[in-house]
């Protein structure tokens, strides 16, 4: 018996939406990284993209488990001496929740090409509403809390 491996031609891809309404971040991360690259299929091979495309709505009402939302600090640098700059996972919160998404799967993603071409399959969204739905997306549970 041989082993099959995927091209890129074999590859079906659907879309699934997920509410991450009550969610828990890593968990929720955790998740999507893996349907992202396609571990969840049988034919995942992991020199090729075969993941499917997420759409995540409901962004603002994730939820961090234990104190995370005042001690998680998040870190950028300017690339200039002394240009290190932090914030708290709370004002992310209040400007920006689609980046806590962002950087939590591609954290779970590998660091290369590959990572780079999967990641772009995420779509993230603060409120119910999504521009994807003429692609006809599936809604997933994930049975997490």
């Amino acid at each position: 018996m041989k082993t099959k491996s995927a091209k890129n031609t074999d590859v079906i891809r659907k879309w699934h939406v997920i509410d991450a309404d009550g969610l828990a971040v890593g968990r929720l991360a955790a998740r999507v990284a893996s349907i992202i690259r396609g571990k969840n299929k049988p034919i995942f091979t992991p020199h090729v993209d075969t993941g499917d495309y997420v759409v995540i709505i409901n962004v603002e009402k994730i939820r961090f488990t234990g104190n995370k939302l005042e001690k998680k600090t998040y870190y950028r640098h300017s690339g200039y001496p002394g240009g290190l700059k932090s914030k708290t996972a709370r004002d992310i919160m209040k400007e920006s929740p689609e980046r806590i998404i962002y950087s939590a799967v591609r954290g779970m993603l590998p660091k290369n090409t590959l990572g780079r071409q999967q990641f772009k399959k995420l779509k993230v969204y603060r409120g119910a509403d999504h521009p994807h739905s003429s692609q006809n997306p599936e809604e997933l549970s994930l049975n997490i809390k």
